[in-house]
């Protein structure tokens, strides 16, 4: 029996459906990208915009008149005829345990470490899928990067819905950190995106005490207007963002910064505007996800007044999509001649990303999975390359 995964959205729908996957292969399936061959499809859907969750429908429909035979289930986060479908299928009808089985298909191993939000944020629609916050017992983590660095894994991404929530017998995300990087130093950890603030902030400090945390750091700023921060109904303000991202940089001066901005959300005035903009020269954002505001039916910020016109939400987004790119490709520069780390996500030669993101291609042999260092010999763009020099195998 073969089964098709089909995964949109995030880091935690992709942690999700790695899981699934090996939960299927040690149960004696097949995975097969090919949709012609499955006798399964597994969609796991996405919400966080109008467009993610059109496309979603879009692929479930083809899929269904397609190959009307096959079953199709749906998880994750997607809406449909008021109904949360992940909660249609919540069984994978596997005769062992699921959650146990190591993962293969990837060169980077995704450690979930929690799930849902206990936020109320006005134009998000995700907690209404995954719930409050809940997170993954502490022993248990740790477990279970063992597992994956026993598999040969040189790389744990840690992903949840809402990473700073993370509580569990008394530890939060900084002491998670601590501990899966003292677990063994040749494999890496690299943080998924915190919401900016104190967590964020002592979770910066244990990231500089250990030289084997990926030197990026994702913060979901969204605007950096504290006007509009407040009609988010974000839990932090601009003075938080600064706090957290001054203290990121003194600490580590090479940090790749990442952030997620909404561009155009109602009454987003000029002014507000140009606070965002004026963040992004202010501080080195290097890697943005930049969205026009979508309305999400059913969530608050969908009905509010004053909406921006579409076509300027989407004018604010390729401006402050500019910006980003043009300090990126100043940043990728400062790694000219440096030895950075590279984790081969490719058979055929050492290919992937640094600890600060930056796609990097090397000259040598090394194996997949496994963690070279690479002296970078050209910077065309935010495209690095060079030569391996060593490997932690």
């Amino acid at each position: 029996m073969k089964v098709c995964f089909i995964t949109f959205g995030c880091r935690l729908n992709k942690a999700e459906a790695l899981q699934m996957e090996a939960d299927y292969i040690a149960d004696g399936w097949e995975v097969t990208d090919d949709h012609k061959d499955a006798n399964l499809f597994i969609v796991r859907g996405c919400s966080v915009t109008r467009k993610a969750a059109e496309e979603s429908e879009r692929t479930i429909a083809h899929l269904h008149r397609h190959y009307p035979t096959v079953a199709v289930r749906v998880c994750g986060c997607l809406k449909r005829s008021g109904v949360g479908l992940s909660k249609l299928s919540p069984a994978l009808n596997l005769r062992r345990p699921a959650g146990l089985a190591v993962p293969v298909r990837t060169a980077r191993a995704y450690l979930k470490v929690q799930d849902g939000c206990a936020g109320k944020c006005s134009f998000c629609i995700v907690p209404q899928f995954r719930g409050t916050s809940t997170s993954v017992p502490f022993p248990d983590l740790l477990d279970r990067a063992r597992r994956f660095i026993d598999a040969g894994y040189r790389e744990i991404v840690v992903t949840g819905c809402n990473l700073s929530l993370y509580a569990s017998e008394g530890k939060g995300l900084p002491d998670l950190v601590t501990a899966l990087a003292g677990l063994d130093r040749r494999c890496r950890i690299r943080l998924g995106s915190l919401e900016p603030g104190a967590c964020a902030t002592e979770t910066v400090h244990a990231m500089a005490a250990n030289a084997n945390v990926c030197r990026f750091l994702h913060l979901t700023v969204q605007s950096g207007s504290s006007r509009i921060l407040s009609l988010m109904r974000r839990s932090y303000g601009p003075k938080d963002v600064s706090e957290t991202v001054g203290t990121a940089t003194r600490l580590m001066p090479l940090l790749g910064l990442g952030c997620d901005l909404i561009a155009g959300f109602p009454d987003e005035r000029e002014l507000d505007f140009e606070a965002t903009k004026s963040l992004l020269k202010r501080y080195p954002f290097v890697r943005a996800h930049v969205f026009p505001f979508s309305a999400r039916p059913g969530t608050p910020a969908a009905v509010f007044p004053n909406q921006v016109p579409r076509g300027l939400r989407a004018k604010r987004a390729r401006e402050l999509m500019s910006l980003v790119q043009h300090g990126r490709k100043a940043f990728a520069q400062k790694f000219l001649w440096r030895t950075v780390e590279v984790v081969v996500e490719s058979e055929e030669k050492p290919v992937g990303w640094t600890g600060e993101y930056f796609r990097c291609e090397a000259e040598g042999s090394a194996p997949r999975k496994s963690l070279v260092q690479v002296v970078v010999t050209n910077v065309e763009d935010d495209h690095l390359s060079g030569r391996v020099v060593t490997s932690k195998e």
